[in-house]
């Protein structure tokens, strides 16, 4: 595995938990590689105020302080593993088999202590589109992506084309 994927990949998840999505197969591959529990109602919901103060701390580009609150809450268990035998080690930020809600706080405040600080090339954002609060990692050639989804995308760009229709003189 390659670190700025175990980053990029962290990111995604904490992001996905930020914004409600259903357990993608990413989340489910990682609770099953790790040995962790699909955590329950309750325990998202004592750790996601946290979390989503740091994702979007790292989406606005700071403040950090949500995000060294969520590292001192949920301190990293650094250690190199080696559970992938295709890839040799590398680093994880949580012991494999930990509760839920200690392995993701655990492994999303370090990822995003890495991307808050621009280490690795990793990038979250906030959807641009009006009325959405979503966030997304960017993971574009060129780090251009300003909204969540292609719907929020076509929503934004089919309102610019109706607002300059209204404003354009009659031809």
């Amino acid at each position: 595995m390659r670190y700025v994927a175990y980053i990029g990949n962290l990111a995604r998840l904490a992001v996905e938990l930020v914004n409600g999505d259903d357990p993608s197969e990413l989340r489910r591959k990682f609770f099953a590689q790790h040995r962790v529990a699909e955590p329950d109602a309750d325990t998202l919901a004592e750790l996601l105020p946290a979390l989503r103060d740091a994702v979007a701390a790292v989406a606005d580009a700071g403040p950090i302080a949500p995000v060294n609150l969520l590292l001192e809450r949920f301190p990293p268990a650094m250690h190199v593993s080696t559970h992938d035998e295709n890839s040799g080690p590398h680093l994880h930020f949580a012991r494999d088999g930990e509760s839920p809600a200690y392995w993701l706080g655990r492994s999303c405040a370090a990822a995003l202590a890495h991307v808050i600080c621009g280490d690795p090339d990793v990038t979250v954002g906030r959807c641009r589109a009006d009325g959405c609060a979503r966030f997304y990692v960017d993971d574009s050639r060129n780090r251009s992506r300003r909204f969540c989804s292609n719907t929020c995308a076509s929503r934004t760009t089919v309102a610019a084309y109706r607002a300059r229709r209204r404003t354009a003189p009659d031809a």
